[in-house]
């Protein structure tokens, strides 16, 4: 049950630096935002695994995987659940991207980058695009039953792009 009394997430901002962070996407392997430095990236967090409005905002993400990479961007999906739980939902759902666990500490990531809800113990259904250079540059959380689609992200990885190409 929800805390009504809960006080809303606060997400980073466009033009913020993105916080650094690591985390298992598999029982045996992390991911490291620093290591993607050079390239974009889109964090799109998550309530949960195996909801219904989980399962369909990353299916989607995965139908278009190929429109993000064309961007040279990469996807990272990320949630409080586990990565056997992790495992289990990208196999069933034949994901083609990470999806990683901010399990333990329960999300401190989510919480670094303002979309941890407190009184759920979920993250907001947030999405971040992140330059090449560690800079956010934009962000946008849907209330947690609405899949946002993917027109956001594709807007501002193609404003990344346009800059890229400017400088």
């Amino acid at each position: 049950m929800a805390d009504t009394n809960a006080v809303a997430a606060v997400p980073l901002l466009a033009g913020t630096a993105a916080p650094d962070f690591t985390l298992q996407s598999a029982p045996d392997q992390t991911v490291s935002l620093r290591a993607c430095r050079g390239q974009p990236v889109i964090l799109a967090f998550y309530p949960a695994d195996w909801s219904p409005v989980c399962g369909d905002q990353m299916a989607l993400y995965n139908e278009v995987l190929s429109e993000f990479q064309g961007y040279g961007a990469k996807l990272l999906g990320i949630s409080v659940d586990g990565a056997w739980c992790h495992r289990a939902f990208a196999d069933q759902r034949k994901l083609h991207f990470p999806l990683l666990a901010d399990f333990e500490p329960k999300g401190a990531v989510a919480r670094r980058y303002g979309v941890y809800r407190d009184g759920d113990g979920f993250s907001e259904r947030a999405l971040f695009v992140i330059d090449g250079e560690g800079i956010i540059r934009w962000s946008y959380v849907s209330p947690v039953g609405v899949n946002p689609g993917a027109d956001g992200i594709l807007r501002a990885l193609a404003a990344v792009a346009g800059e890229r190409t400017h400088a």
